[in-house]
């Protein structure tokens, strides 16, 4: 079937404006801590995107994803190494190709096992390789460094045009420029014969048998290049930082990438996109500001599975939906109702999660005193709480309400004229 070329026009349209986007992002940033966040959004973009090759296009959901992106950026630190020490002449612009590399072999070395099966049995072999590879890190310590992780040095020579990869915005643009290709690549994978049988196992394997292909082949061939597009994150990785430990191999790591995947919606494309960039800044901003950011996470993961299983790319399909339709015009007033008592109880939310924690430390601290929002309070005062708690409930009881009125709104239809 021929794609329209309205669509075409529109795809293209599309792909200038994220490139465009790519290139003057940086632009508007003058301090390197923006500059790093920058660069590690692209990199969790790529990591993420390759897990939804398994999750959303697949149907594989895999506990132990960081194997490739931790074995793919242990290879290129090891590269790199090489390199420095002039035993290797490589470029470093390619480097993460040899991330890429090995984490294709890996996944075929791996993925020969897993995708055996699927469903709840791939899930859990998939934790055992990740689980097995993660204690490995510390077994081996003449590759993995042991604690102290692999280190090495990305200026390698002169480099070509003055170009070194020394200063961050060059590093920048490197992350930039394999995010681009690889997102680009991972969306043509989408439309091509391969990636349409990997919707199809996705869905109804015994049909897809049935018309001739073979679903453990399928699950395999996917396996394969979402570890080779995990290992080029790796390698990022490895370049950007110039160090791995072995907390890239770790559950957590595996854990993160399931939650930018789920956060932002394993339904469309662009969803891994959203989560990445959302996790990524929650990750370096919520964590710096409050030591309970964990609790933080769990409280979002637990409110997207509950409330919005599409993730955030879900919701703004639904919208569009209602725009295209018209019947959006008509929801915004319910929707600006619902976000006042929706954003006062998220900060009685934190205000009772971080007086918590005070109040659980205040043995360790010596004290009970806490900073929420820029005001000091006392976790040891019961008038504190009582206020919190009363913030909370009566929050609650006004969304609830909300909710209901844009539930009725949404599906209240005017009758036509002449019926009562």
């Amino acid at each position: 079937m021929n794609t329209p070329p309205l669509l075409h026009t529109r795809r293209l349209v599309f792909w200038s404006a994220y490139l465009a986007l790519l290139v003057v992002a940086p632009l508007a940033v003058h301090k390197g801590y923006w500059l790093s966040l920058l660069c590690q959004i692209g990199i969790n973009t790529i990591f993420a995107l390759s897990f939804n090759m398994l999750l959303g296009q697949t149907g594989l959901l895999s506990f132990g994803h960081a194997v490739y992106y931790g074995l793919g950026a242990f290879v290129t630190m090891h590269a790199l190494r090489a390199a420095n020490a002039s035993s290797v002449h490589f470029p470093i612009t390619l480097l993460p190709l040899v991330g890429g590399v090995a984490g294709l072999l890996f996944g075929v070395a791996f993925g020969y096992v897993t995708t055996k099966r699927a469903g709840t049995t791939f899930a859990m072999i998939s934790l055992g390789i990740g689980e097995m590879v993660a204690a490995s890190s510390l077994m081996f310590p003449a590759f993995f460094g042991g604690e102290g992780g692999v280190s090495s040095n990305r200026v390698v020579g002169k480099g070509l045009f003055g170009i070194n990869y020394g200063p961050q915005i060059q590093m920048y643009y490197l992350i930039a420029g394999w995010a681009f290709l690889s997102i680009l690549a991972m969306y043509a994978l989408t439309q091509t014969p391969l990636g349409r049988m990997a919707n199809a196992v996705r869905d109804n394997p015994e049909r897809a048998e049935f018309v001739g292909y073979n679903p453990r082949r399928v699950r395999f061939l996917m396996m394969m290049l979402a570890g080779f597009f995990a290992g080029i994150a790796g390698g990022l990785t490895a370049l950007n930082y110039e160090i791995v430990t072995a907390e890239s191999l770790s559950p957590y790591t595996s854990g993160l990438v399931i939650m930018m995947a789920f956060v932002g919606g394993v339904g469309a494309f662009f969803g891994p996109i959203l989560g990445a960039a959302l996790i990524t800044v929650l990750q370096i901003v919520v964590a710096g500001a409050t030591e309970a950011w964990p609790f933080y996470f769990g409280i979002i993961f637990l409110l997207v599975v509950l409330y919005a299983p599409g993730g955030i790319a879900g919701i703004l399909l639904e919208q569009m939906k209602l725009w295209r339709s018209g019947e959006l015009r008509r929801l915004w007033p319910s929707y600006l109702l619902a976000a006042v008592p929706a954003v006062i109880l998220a900060g009685a939310v934190v205000f009772l999660v971080e007086m918590s924690y005070a109040l659980v430390n205040s043995s360790k601290t010596g004290s009970s005193e806490v900073r929420v929002f820029g005001l000091g309070l006392d976790a040891g005062r019961a008038l504190t709480w009582i206020g919190g708690a009363a913030a909370f409930a009566v929050e609650v009881a006004l969304l609830r309400a909300a909710a209901r009125k844009i539930s009725g709104d949404r599906y209240a239809r005017p009758l036509p004229q002449g019926r009562s």
